[in-house]
C-alpha cells in the first residue's frame, strides 16, 4: 500500500511540474510577443484640414467601427472585462488628459492605424489594423484629419491586461491580441476600390466584418469572444441572405431587424454602426456579399 501511495505522490507531483511548467511557458511567450517591438517604416498620407474631408473622416470613422471599441466621443473605456480571458481598455483618442490625441503625430497616427504599432514600436493591443491596413490613402488622411478635430475629454482608460484564458486562446491562435503580427509591414501598399455601387467597393468596405464573420464570412462560432456570445451569421449565398433581396438587407441594417423577424442584438452585432452607412455603400456591400461563393455555415 505504501508503495501505491508513494507512486501516486510522484504521479501527483510530476503533474503539478508539468503544470507550473507549462503555465510559465505560457506566460513568457505570450510576454514576449506581447511585448514585441516593431520598426516601421511609415509611409507618409496627406493629411486635409478642409471641412468636407473631416466631414467624411467623421463617416469612415463611424463605419469602421471606431466609435464602437474608443466609444462615441473616442474617449475610450472597457469592450472586454472578463477575469479569465482579461480587460481591453481602448484608447482615448482625443487630446483630453488621459488621452493620446495631443500627443500623436501624424506619422504616429499613421502608424497606429494602419500598422497596429504604437509610437515605442510594442504592437497595440487588440487594435484591428489588418483591417484598417487596406483603407486608401484618401479615407486614411480624412480619418485622422477628424481624429485631430475631436473635442477633448479627460479620461484615463485603466491599463489592458490579459487572463490566463486569453494568453492561451492568444498563442493557439483564436484571439488577436496582437493583430500587428498579421500584416506584412513591407508589402506593397493596397489600392483601395474607387467608390461606387460596386462589388470591389463592397469588399473594401466588409473588410471590418471578418472579425467576425471570417475572412470567408460563413461566420459561426467566433474565436475567442465569451462563451455566451452568439454565433456569427452566415452572410454568403449558403445562409439566411440566400432568401433576402437587397432592399430587404439595407432595411435590416438600418432597423435591426432581418426578414425573419428576428431582431438583432446591437451588443453582438453592431447595426446601428452600418445604419450610418450610405444607400451606395449598402449596396456595393451587398454586391460583394452576393459574389461569394456559398458557404456551409462556420467554415471559416
Amino acid at each position: 500500500m505504501k508503495k501505491v501511495l508513494k507512486w501516486l505522490g510522484l504521479g501527483l507531483a510530476g503533474l503539478v511540474g508539468l503544470i507550473i511548467i507549462a503555465v510559465v511557458v505560457v506566460i513568457v511567450v505570450s510576454s514576449q510577443r506581447v511585448n514585441a517591438t516593431y520598426d516601421i517604416a511609415v509611409e507618409p498620407v496627406e493629411i486635409p484640414d478642409d471641412e468636407e474631408a473631416v466631414t467624411w473622416g467623421e463617416h469612415v470613422a463611424i463605419i469602421r467601427g471606431c466609435t464602437d471599441c474608443h466609444t462615441k466621443n473616442l474617449a475610450g473605456g472597457t469592450l472586454i472585462d472578463e477575469p479569465a480571458i482579461g480587460q481591453i481598455n481602448p484608447s482615448n483618442l482625443t487630446s483630453g488628459a488621459g488621452g493620446i490625441g495631443g500627443s500623436y503625430t501624424d506619422t504616429d497616427w499613421i502608424r497606429a492605424i494602419r500598422h497596429g504599432v504604437g509610437p515605442d514600436g510594442k504592437p497595440l493591443i487588440f487594435m484591428p489594423s489588418q483591417e484598417f491596413y487596406f483603407l486608401s490613402d484618401k479615407d486614411l488622411g480624412a480619418l485622422i484629419a477628424y481624429l485631430k478635430t475631436v473635442p477633448p475629454v479627460d479620461n484615463q482608460p485603466p491599463a489592458i491586461t490579459i487572463g490566463p484564458l486569453g494568453r492561451v486562446l492568444f498563442l493557439a491562435g483564436q484571439l488577436d491580441l496582437v493583430p500587428a503580427e498579421k500584416i506584412d509591414h513591407e508589402a506593397p501598399r493596397p489600392v483601395g476600390a474607387d467608390p461606387g455601387v460596386t462589388a470591389a467597393y463592397g469588399e473594401y468596405l466588409a473588410v471590418g466584418c471578418t472579425g467576425c464573420h471570417g475572412p470567408s464570412f460563413s461566420g459561426g462560432p467566433i474565436p475567442g469572444v465569451p462563451p455566451d456570445w452568439p454565433a456569427a451569421a452566415n452572410l454568403t449565398p449558403g445562409g439566411d441572405l440566400a432568401n433576402w433581396n437587397e432592399q430587404a438587407f439595407i432595411e435590416t441594417l438600418r432597423t435591426g431587424l432581418t426578414p425573419e423577424e428576428k431582431q438583432l442584438n446591437a451588443q453582438y452585432m453592431p447595426w446601428p454602426t452600418y445604419s450610418q452607412m450610405t444607400d451606395d455603400e449598402l449596396k456595393a456591400v451587398w454586391l460583394y456579399l452576393q459574389s461569394l461563393p456559398a458557404k456551409e455555415t462556420g467554415n471559416r
